[in-house]
């Protein structure tokens, strides 16, 4: 088990490399000056040149890229002083010649745009992101799971083409447009009976109360990034339900007396529910992918409208530092899922 998770973490470090590797040649190379998106288009040769030498620009991309490298390893090598100790938050291992060996943590940078540390962006946005991805998760659950069990015992009937129906409009609809029409319709045409906004952020300011959550702000957004994963779930659960259903022992059960409740629920359903689960938990990771489209249509305040505003900015720091996240994220989750696998199926760790 400890090679089999040793192996799986050294397939996850490989992926990390490759995703920096391909995000800092990407936003290197994209057009836009991002000293220029700082400082306007009126701004002076003076100004640019020192808001470039500010934020590295001005140096060769080899030596940015090993820069880059260096702040983002937890081992990295840098200058002896208070300014630079203050800046990475290390803990120093060694000295070599004038500079030091230290232990830190990645360090993303700054914002072009607000000089803020982009670790701080994050850590005020993902909350936020963490909270539509999982209550979108909750609810395709619930209704995916509701609908494939009622779909597959009232098979062949009008409740299961209508239930087939939704699942395949669901997976069909992209995001972006689904999202559009969910806003529009329920946001606007039934705002007065919904009393749901088209848009706005999970977090407002009240004069009175201060910061305060408006959750209503948050259902729109939900369903829309729920509604994909709804209908893969009512397919999965009407196709295990199915299996299940057809199974000597649930005959056994019948002619044994029991109430087609517990038939459904207490043994056909626990047993059907292994490739909802397995399905539910690589989803989520990828909820937070596809919130970025999402959060923008809604005016959400999470981190994937923080990254498409800052890539129309050029504030490559934050987009670089968003989709590093997004897939450190999804490397954990695949780890966590494949040990999981093989502890509990040891066929697994053969393979």
């Amino acid at each position: 088990m400890l090679q089999y998770a040793f192996k799986k973490f050294i397939y996850g470090f490989a992926v990390m490399a490759g995703v920096i590797v391909v995000v800092f040649i990407l936003f290197n190379v994209l057009p836009g000056d991002p000293a220029r998106m700082t400082l306007g288009q009126r701004s002076d040769v003076q100004s640019l040149e020192a808001v470039r030498k500010e934020f590295g620009l001005d140096r060769s991309r080899p030596v940015q890229f090993f820069l880059y490298l260096n702040d983002l390893s937890p081992i990295g090598l840098h200058d002896n002083n208070k300014e630079t100790e203050e800046k990475y938050r290390y803990v120093k291992l060694f000295s070599v010649g004038n500079d030091v060996v230290v232990l830190k943590w990645p360090y993303l940078r700054r914002s072009y745009q607000t000089k803020r540390d982009v670790t701080t962006i994050l850590t005020e946005t993902v909350p936020n992101t963490f909270i539509l991805a999982f209550t979108a998760m909750i609810f395709a659950a619930i209704i995916g799971i509701f609908l494939g069990v009622i779909s597959a015992v009232h098979k062949d009937t009008w409740i299961d083409k209508t239930a087939n129906a939704f699942a395949i409009l669901g997976i069909s609809a992209p995001s972006f447009f689904a999202g559009i029409i969910i806003a529009w319709f329920f946001g606007f045409v039934l705002s007065d009976y919904t009393g749901l906004n088209m848009s706005g952020s999970l977090y407002s300011y009240d004069p009175f109360e201060g910061e305060v959550t408006t959750w209503k702000n948050l259902w729109l957004p939900m369903v829309t990034l729920g509604l994909r994963p709804l209908a893969i779930i009512v397919q999965l659960t009407r196709s295990a339900m199915l299996d299940v259903l057809a199974q000597d022992y649930i005959r056994t059960a019948k002619a044994k007396g029991l109430g087609r409740n517990a038939i459904i629920y207490k043994h056909a359903l626990r047993n059907a529910l292994n490739p909802v689960i397995t399905a539910i938990s690589g989803w989520f990771a990828s909820l937070l992918a596809g919130s970025f489209f999402v959060e923008y249509i809604f005016g959400y305040n999470g981190l994937g409208r923080t990254t498409v505003t800052a890539l129309e900015m050029s504030d490559f720091p934050v987009v670089m530092g968003s989709i590093l996240f997004i897939a450190f994220v999804f490397v954990v989750i695949n780890i966590f899922v494949d040990i999981l696998y093989a502890f509990v199926d040891p066929r697994v760790k053969l393979a």
